[in-house]
Formats: structure tokens, C-alpha cells, sequence
């Protein structure tokens, strides 16, 4: 037999290729066929709830790289959490009503105008499973665990029932009210949006200053006198019903070369260089106040009035002091016009087009197009001042990404006022992760108007109101609970295909409707009082754990999810939905761009997962800041793939060494200081993760472990750990010590991973030397534990101290050819550590040589580290290469004494 076939090698049959691609789809069916999620909660029966609540998806294509991020964030907490001994249900959630599923089925050859609705809704609802399934699939490809054959999907019966029950709910407590108001309207989408579905983009917009004729001055002004305006938006122009000014500023009526003209008297420089007014002289001022009820000429319809009113919202930082004031087509207007009287008159329809007198010119005109026509005209008139292009920040409608007007029409609102206080209150009780995020909702709650929840599509839950003959609204209990059992038993296309009467409790009468005539409404809810429900109609509604313990979404959500489901939940029930709330940024291209089709740096994590494997893409979620925007590409990814070489190879080589062990008890065990360096640095490295999973910080979970198994464990500990064993006996005291720690390591190492690298943890714990449970997912996480205390750390960080001053010396005298390799060598320690030297005290010098690699050392205690190396000119034994002073037979060959014993196992 040769010496080398004595040698104890690392034999294991865990692949060095991980082969993920190709591995984990079987895992994944694996993990479904032996209900794994099933079982890990059974285990848990009597255990505490931890209730991660899920943010739905949209149900439309393919999942990109922001959901991957948000699922394998989700996935990692579930999976820690109940191997921390929670009971975690996760119940997968879609967002399945709207306007993009409309769309595509439109795309798909459905006209919804001459489509029958309840079957136009019928195609909305097969769409939307498809994408569902389309998702899920993905999502399960990925590793993530959860209820994939129950989600909570809002266009269930059951969970529409609930969501009516939270309208029902809200409109007896006088929460819920229909209106004329101005709002966000996108003839894009057809629909009246929410503040929530507004996101704005620099566009390029025509800019006028135009004047007003003064028709009757009530004797503070004369009729030959103008008033100046400056607007961003001329095509509003025709609906022009009043001028507002701030009755506290003071305005100045001024000679011009272009007329007499009131404008601010602080703006009088400004403008007079900006208009080209000339030699500008003041002929009086006057205060805001003064100016009410004076009343001016349309500048477009001379048999129209615009009268001057008052408001505070006038400032003096832009435009003349004097705002141009359309009621149907902004806020501010609205309400300053609705303390005089006037109401909005509507003149632009659902697609953003004007209805004027048939003679009118702008009558037909889309509203973008109506611009340049009002500048002609009013230039033709002689009223323009002047005109220029500006490039400002405006509202576009963020699905179709086209600009959004105000328009007042009818609709549906949340009052937000009457629960303002009780929702900064939950505001403040809530755990917000980064903490930033309380300020930032605090700041959306405390300046939010009421929100706009009706929507005029056909895709959606309706609100399920029923009018009287006089045009009121019922806001009755019964006629609520009625109509919700109909939307619980039947769905809410029931709203659509059955008449009033049905809608109606039997027999129902209103005093209201003396001939018994009833309306339904035909709008529907905002998909974000949909998704906003969720906690009623999945928590609540399967007696699940509320408030939920987490929500977990993009930080996007502050205006989407999280702000309708806290308003929702505090209206309902008192109380904010989630006791916690965690955000991630967004996920961009390698140059920091925004990911997009039309762009082409999209980055497919499906095909990050079939081609390097979903554990690198879990990886790469593990390791990136996502409290901030993070960035993934393919020079990304492919240093995570190294990374994961590192995790991989490094467990290969402790499987290896660990085929044929047997545990042992460390009592029987006696663990040498290196040893016990690394069981300490061991429970560091174990506690600092497991704080760190706790605290959602899981790149402060992967890189310290990276660098313990990679550093401390590959560069260091199993570098001069290999001498004993591979050359040691079987049965060797040393031996039996580093293998104990080593299948610590593994072990501890192993759970810690599993729930960022679920299915090459699954492989490897499939190699442990011995295992209770079918799946590592069923293993308990270790706990935090205090074995070793601090001198212990310090001691190893002193020792590591030490021993790269010798890894130095040992280099120099190999680069000037002096030794070939560190066992050529004997080396004497001075050690400036008190207990570091107290340590190597208790232990042999053979062993301590061991440590640096090197045949023989001896040590003394010194005012610094610091080696001397020296050729050791000894016998090699021809096994295990090391120099010795003697050596002894073996039948025939010369060996030293500890592979003279090692060899007697094989005889």
C-alpha cells in the first residue's frame, strides 16, 4: 500500500458544481409534494403567531426583478421565523381588478363598449387567473414558501363581501360621501385617480400672461383699466369663472406701455422686465381686500363675467398676485369659489375634450390641443401679454404614464378629516423600518384630502349604493348586509346582471321613492380600497392573527398600500393593520437606470434563476442594501456567483472531512485553543446573525458568514487543520476535537443559511452526518448563546495578530528561496498578549507549530509580536512532509511516531 492511501482524504459525493438551474425545480416539487410549508406550521401548532401579511402583486405578466427583491425579503423572514419557533401562515395575495386587465383584454380582441359587462367581466376574471397561476409559478420557482393553494386573490366572492363590509361600515359612520369636486381625471385611463395613482414627470408646457378687462370697477377702478394673469394652463381658460386675490397683499394699478394694468406691488420689477412693460409708473395701490366683487370681462367671451374674490392661497413667489380661477379644474379654485357661490360647469368630458357652443372654435378640441388655440385667440383679441415655454413637474396617470387634469365631476370620497388624529396616533405606534418612514407618512396623513374612491370602469368591486327616485343615496344596515350576502354568495358581477329590486332586501320601501323606482351606481371602487381591505378580507376573514406583526412592500407603497390600508383599517376598527412596517427601495440596472422595455436594460429574474440558479438571485437580495435603491446585472450577479463558490466550496470541504464521523460528546472531547477560538467565533459570528435576522438586516446575516467560512474557516482553520486529518489516526484525541468543530460548524452554519440559500442548504443538510428531519426547513434555528465571554475574542484577535507576523517572515524567506514550503521551517514566537501566552502555555509546542504551519517553534514572552524563522534541517517524514528529529521504522520506511500509529489502522 502506498503512504498516500493511508492518508485519511476528504470523500464526500456533494458536488463541487452546484448544478442549481437543473436541482432546484425538483426541490421545489419536492418541497410540494412532501407539503413542507404544511408540516413546518404543524410543528408549530401551539407555538406563538408571527402574521407577515402580503402586499398583492398585480395579476398582469411576468414578475421582474422589484418583486424578486420583495419575495426573497418575505421568504427570508418566514422562513427564519419559524425555524425561531413561530407559527408563520403566509397567505400569497393578488391584486386582480383594473384598468391594466381591462386593457389587455381589450388588447385581446374584446371591445368593452359593445361587450355585454357581466361578459366583458367574465374575460376581465379569466385574464386574471391566468396571470395569477403565470405568477405564482414564478414565485414558487424562486424557493418561497407559503399557501399557494389558498391565496387571497380580491376578486374571491368571499373576500369582495369583506371589502363591502368595510365600505358598509364606513358610510354609517358618515365616512363615506359622494360629492362634486375637482379631481385628478385621466382621459387616458377614462377614470378619476387617487393621490396614490399620481406620479409626476418634467414636461414642456405653454405659459401666458393674458389680461382682464375691468367691466364694472364698483368705483375703485376704471373701466379702461386690466388685471393681469399668468396661468401654466391656457386650454382652462373658457372655464374661467372668477379672478382670485389675496386680500391681505398689496396690489398697485400701474401705467404700462400695454395699458393700465393691476398686478403685485412687489412683483412690479419682475414683471416689468418680464413683460416688457416700459417705463412703469404707480398710480395707486389698493389692498386685496378692496378688490372684492369687482367685477371683469371673460377675456374670451365678452358676455361672461369673472368676478373678484378672495383667498389665501394666492402667493407672491410666482405669476402677478392675481390667479385665473376655474373651478371645475383645480382645488384651490373649487373651494374659493365655492364660498362665493360658484359652481364648476364641466365643460371638458371623460376624454379630456371640450364642450362648448357648437360656433365655438375650441368646441371638439382635445384640452393639449386647445392650448395653442386659446393663445391664438387671445392674441387675436389683443389680451396676451405674453407667452413662453416652460419645462415643469406634472401629474400623469402612473399606469398609462400620460398627464392627468382636474375635473370636477361626481364621484365617491373617504373622508379623511374626521379620523385625521386617530390615524397619526397609529402612525406613531407603528415600528416603522428604515425609521424615516414615520415622517414620511406622518406627512402624507397630515396634508391628505379626502380620498377619491369611485372609479368609472367596469373591472372592478362596485360601490354598492342604491339611489332613491330623488336621487339620494340609502346608507341603510340592512340594504348593506343584503347586498353584501348577494356579492358573498354570487361575486360582485351579481351587481350587474341583477335589477334594483333584486339588490334589494324583499319588499323593501323608501319613503324617498313613493313609486318604488331605484338606481344602482354604475361606478366602481379604486382597486386601492381593494387591496386596502386586505386585513378584513384575509386576516379577519380566516381568523387569522390582527394587526398583522409585518408589511413588508416597496417603499412606494407609503401612498399605496400602506396609507389605504391604515386609513381602512383605523376607520373600520380603531387600530393600524401592521405593528411593523418595512420598506425596500427599488431595483435598478448596473448604471443606476430605471429599469424598462423600452430602455432595454430590463434584467429577467427568471432567467437569472434557470440559468445561475434562484439561490444566486436570493444571494444577491441577501447581500444588497434594499433599504435603498439597490442595482442587479450580469457583472453583479456574477461576483454573487463567487460568492456563492466560496459558501459552497467550503462546505464541500467540511462534508469531506466529516463522511465517516461519528458525533461525540464535547465533554469527552479535549479541544485544543485554536479549537476553541473558532467555537467562539462560531457563536459570534451565530449571534450576530441571528440579531441581525431579527432586525431585518440581512446583509449583516450573509457577511459576517461569508467571511467566517471563507476566511476564518477555509484560509485559516481547515488550512492547518489538514495536517491532523488527513495524517492523524482515525481515533486521534486532535482529530476528534477539530471534527466535532467542524460539524458544529456545519450545522450551525447550515440553519443559519437556509432561509436566504433554502435549497443548497436542503443539499447539504441532506449530507449531514446525522439529521432528525426530512427537510432543513423543519430543523430548529440555533438560539443566542454566551459560552465564551469576551477574552476569549480577544485572545483570537490577538492571536491572528501574531500569526500574520509570521505568515510574513515565513513569505520573505520562501521569496528569497529559502524554504520551499512553511513545514521547511521553525520559527520562534515573541508574544506581547498576556493571555495569549498563558494559552499556548497549557498547550505542546508541536501543537502550537500546527497553528503556523511549520515543523517546529518555540515562543517567549516579549514587548511585541515577532518572528524569527530558521531552516529546519531534519529528517522529512515521507507522510505527512514534516521535518522531525527522529524517526522510526515501519516496515522498512522511515515515518515519525504519530503516522507510525495512523499506519498501524491499516495493517
Amino acid at each position: 500500500m502506498e503512504l498516500k492511501e493511508t492518508l485519511l482524504m476528504p470523500v464526500t459525493s456533494f458536488p463541487m458544481r452546484a448544478g442549481l438551474g437543473e436541482k432546484e425545480p425538483l426541490l421545489v416539487k419536492k418541497w410540494q409534494d412532501d407539503h413542507i410549508y404544511e408540516k413546518m406550521n404543524e410543528n408549530r401548532i401551539d407555538a406563538p403567531t408571527f402574521m407577515l401579511h402580503d402586499g398583492p402583486p398585480y395579476a398582469n405578466g411576468d414578475i421582474h426583478c422589484g418583486h424578486a427583491l420583495n419575495r426573497c425579503l418575505k421568504d427570508f423572514v418566514i422562513r427564519y421565523k419559524n425555524m425561531a419557533g413561530y407559527k408563520t401562515p403566509f397567505i400569497f395575495g393578488w391584486d386582480t381588478h383594473g384598468l391594466p386587465i381591462e386593457v389587455q383584454v381589450t388588447k385581446n380582441g374584446v371591445n368593452r363598449k359593445e361587450t355585454p359587462i357581466p361578459v366583458f367581466r367574465e374575460k376581465c376574471k379569466e385574464y386574471a387567473l391566468t396571470q395569477v397561476e403565470r405568477q405564482k409559478k414564478e414565485i414558487q420557482r424562486l424557493g418561497c414558501l407559503g399557501d399557494y393553494d389558498h391565496p387571497y386573490l380580491t376578486l374571491l366572492s368571499d373576500y369582495e363581501a369583506k371589502e363591502m363590509e368595510v365600505f358598509a361600515s364606513m358610510a354609517l359612520k358618515g365616512l363615506i360621501y359622494k360629492g362634486v369636486k375637482p379631481v385628478y381625471w385621466s382621459p387616458s385611463s377614462e377614470s378619476a385617480l387617487a393621490e396614490a395613482e399620481i406620479e409626476y414627470h418634467d414636461v414642456k408646457a405653454r405659459t401666458m400672461y393674458v389680461k382682464f378687462k375691468v367691466k364694472d370697477g364698483k368705483g375703485k377702478l376704471s373701466s379702461s383699466t386690466y388685471v393681469a394673469i399668468w396661468t401654466t394652463t391656457p386650454w382652462t381658460i373658457p372655464a374661467d369663472q372668477a379672478v382670485t386675490v389675496n386680500p391681505k397683499f398689496e396690489y398697485g394699478l400701474f401705467k404700462t406701455n400695454k395699458g393700465n394694468l393691476l398686478f403685485l406691488v412687489s412683483l412690479k420689477d419682475k414683471l416689468a422686465e418680464e413683460l416688457e412693460l416700459g417705463d412703469v409708473e404707480l398710480i395707486k395701490t389698493i389692498k386685496g381686500g378692496e378688490l372684492e366683487g369687482i367685477v371683469l370681462e371673460h377675456p374670451l367671451y365678452p358676455n361672461r363675467v369673472s368676478p373678484i374674490i378672495c383667498a389665501s392661497f394666492v402667493t407672491e413667489d410666482s405669476g402677478t398676485g392675481l390667479v385665473h380661477t376655474a373651478p371645475d379644474h383645480g382645488v384651490d379654485d373649487f373651494n374659493a369659489c365655492l364660498k362665493y357661490g360658484i359652481k364648476p360647469f364641466c365643460p371638458v368630458d371623460e376624454k379630456g375634450v371640450l364642450h362648448l357652443e357648437k360656433d365655438d372654435p375650441l368646441n371638439g378640441l382635445f384640452y393639449e390641443e386647445a392650448n395653442d388655440k386659446v393663445i391664438d385667440m387671445l392674441t387675436n383679441l389683443g389680451l396676451l401679454l405674453k407667452e413662453e415655454d416652460i419645462v415643469h413637474s406634472y401629474p400623469h396617470d402612473w399606469r398609462t404614464k400620460k398627464p392627468v387634469i382636474f375635473r370636477a365631476t361626481p364621484q365617491w370620497f373617504c373622508s379623511i378629516s374626521p379620523i385625521r388624529e386617530q390615524l397619526l396616533k397609529e402612525v406613531a405606534s407603528i415600528n416603522w423600518v428604515p425609521s424615516w418612514g414615520e415622517n414620511k407618512m406622518v406627512n402624507m396623513i397630515k396634508d391628505r384630502g379626502d380620498w377619491c374612491i369611485s372609479r368609472q370602469r367596469l373591472w372592478g368591486v362596485p360601490i354598492p349604493i342604491i339611489y332613491n327616485e330623488d336621487g339620494s343615496p340609502i346608507i341603510e344596515e340592512e340594504v348593506f348586509d343584503h347586498i353584501i350576502n348577494i356579492i358573498k354568495e354570487k361575486g360582485s358581477s351579481a351587481w350587474f346582471e341583477l335589477s334594483e329590486e333584486e339588490l334589494l332586501p324583499p319588499n323593501y320601501k323608501n319613503k324617498k321613492s313613493p313609486h318604488g323606482l331605484f338606481k344602482k351606481e354604475k361606478d366602481i371602487m379604486d382597486v386601492w380600497f381593494d387591496s386596502g381591505s386586505s386585513w378584513n378580507g384575509t386576516l379577519l376573514n380566516r381568523g387569522l392573527k390582527y394587526p398583522a406583526d409585518l408589511y413588508l412592500e416597496g417603499n412606494d407603497q407609503y401612498r399605496g398600500w400602506f396609507n389605504s390600508s391604515l386609513i381602512l383599517s383605523t376607520a373600520f376598527s380603531n387600530v393600524a393593520p401592521f405593528s411593523t412596517c418595512l420598506t425596500h427601495g427599488f431595483v435598478m440596472d448596473e448604471k443606476w437606470q430605471k429599469m424598462s422595455k423600452s430602455a432595454g436594460n430590463g434584467v429577467d429574474p427568471n432567467k437569472i434563476a434557470s440559468i445561475y440558479g434562484a439561490d444566486i438571485l436570493r444571494l444577491w437580495a441577501a447581500t444588497v442594501d434594499y433599504r435603498s435603491d439597490c442595482r442587479i446585472g450580469e457583472s453583479i450577479i456574477k461576483t454573487v456567483v463567487d460568492i456563492y463558490r466560496k459558501i459552497r466550496n467550503t462546505f464541500k470541504f467540511i462534508l469531506g472531512n466529516l463522511s465517516s464521523y461519528v458525533e461525540k460528546e464535547a465533554s469527552s472531547l479535549t479541544f485544543s485553543t485554536v479549537d476553541k477560538f473558532i467555537l467562539s467565533e462560531l457563536e459570534r459570528v451565530k449571534n450576530k446573525a441571528l440579531t441581525s435576522y431579527e432586525n431585518y438586516d440581512f446583509a449583516s446575516v450573509i457577511n459576517p458568514i461569508v467571511n467566517f467560512l471563507s476566511s476564518t474557516l477555509s484560509s485559516f482553520y481547515l488550512d492547518i487543520s489538514k495536517d491532523a486529518l488527513y495524517c492523524d489516526a482515525s481515533n486521534s484525541s486532535k482529530r476528534d476535537a477539530i471534527c466535532f468543530v467542524l460539524n458544529k460548524c456545519l450545522k450551525t452554519l447550515t440553519l443559519l443559511l437556509n432561509p436566504i440559500l433554502p435549497f443548497t442548504m436542503e443539499e447539504v443538510h441532506s449530507y449531514w452526518p446525522s439529521k432528525n428531519k426530512e427537510a432543513c426547513q423543519l430543523e430548529d434555528m440555533p438560539r443566542i448563546t454566551h459560552v465564551y465571554d469576551e477574552s476569549v475574542q480577544k485572545a483570537f484577535s490577538s492571536f491572528i495578530s501574531l500569526r500574520d507576523e509570521a505568515l510574513k517572515a515565513l513569505e520573505r524567506e520562501r521569496a528569497e528561496g529559502k524554504i520551499g514550503s512553511s513545514v521547511d521551517a521553525s520559527i520562534h514566537l515573541s508574544i506581547k498578549d498576556d493571555l495569549l501566552y498563558s494559552l499556548f502555555c497549557s498547550e505542546s509546542n508541536e501543537d502550537i507549530a500546527s497553528y503556523f504551519i511549520v515543523s517546529k517553534l518555540t515562543y517567549e514572552k516579549g514587548e511585541k509580536d515577532s518572528c524569527i524563522v530558521s531552516i529546519d534541517e531534519d529528517d522529512i517524514c515521507p507522510r505527512c512532509r514534516k521535518h522531525f528529529a527522529k524517526l522510526v521504522d515501519h516496515n522498512g520506511i522511515k515515518v515519525c511516531s504519530r503516522c507510525n500509529k495512523a499506519l498501524g489502522e491499516h495493517e
